[in-house]
C-alpha cells in the first residue's frame, strides 16, 4: 500500500518534468546529408561520444534546419552539432583532427585552438525550450 501511495504521488513529477527542446540551426550550407546533434550534461562528459545524454539528427535543409528533441529532463546542458554532409554518421576531420564539416555549439563558437568549454555552451532547461544555433 505504501509503495502504491508513493507511486501515485510521484507519477506527476516524472510525467511533467520532461520537456521538448527545439533547436533551430541557421546558416546550414547545403541540403546534402543531415544535421546531427548531441546533448551533454556536464563538463566531464562534454564531447565524449559515450557520454551523450540525448542525440538526434534530421535531413539538412539549406539555410535553416530544425531538430526536435523530446523528453529532456530539467537541468543544465550543452549542445554540440555538425553538418554531416556526406551522411556517414561521423564528423570528418583532417589528419590534425580539425573538422572538415561545419561544427557549432550552443551559446559558443569554435575557438582558434579547439572547441569551447562546456561552461561556455551551457544553458538551463526548466520548461520547453527553443534554442538557436548558427554555423
Amino acid at each position: 500500500m505504501r509503495t502504491l501511495f508513493f507511486f501515485v504521488l510521484l507519477l506527476p513529477v516524472f510525467v511533467f518534468s520532461q520537456h521538448t527542446l527545439s533547436v533551430t540551426v541557421y546558416n546550414v550550407p547545403s541540403s546534402e546529408g543531415k544535421v546531427s546533434l548531441a546533448i551533454y550534461d556536464s563538463a566531464a562528459s562534454f564531447l565524449k561520444f559515450e557520454k551523450v545524454v540525448k542525440s538526434g539528427s534530421t535531413s539538412a535543409q539549406e539555410g535553416m534546419t530544425t531538430l526536435i528533441i523530446e523528453d529532456v529532463p530539467e537541468g543544465e546542458y550543452a549542445i554540440a552539432l555538425f553538418h554531416d554532409k556526406n551522411g556517414n554518421d561521423a564528423l570528418d576531420t583532417n589528419w590534425l583532427g580539425i573538422p572538415k564539416e561545419k561544427v557549432a555549439f550552443s551559446k559558443a563558437k569554435m575557438r582558434t585552438f579547439g572547441p569551447p568549454k562546456y561552461e561556455d555552451c551551457a544553458f538551463t532547461v526548466k520548461s520547453d525550450e527553443k534554442i538557436s544555433i548558427y554555423f
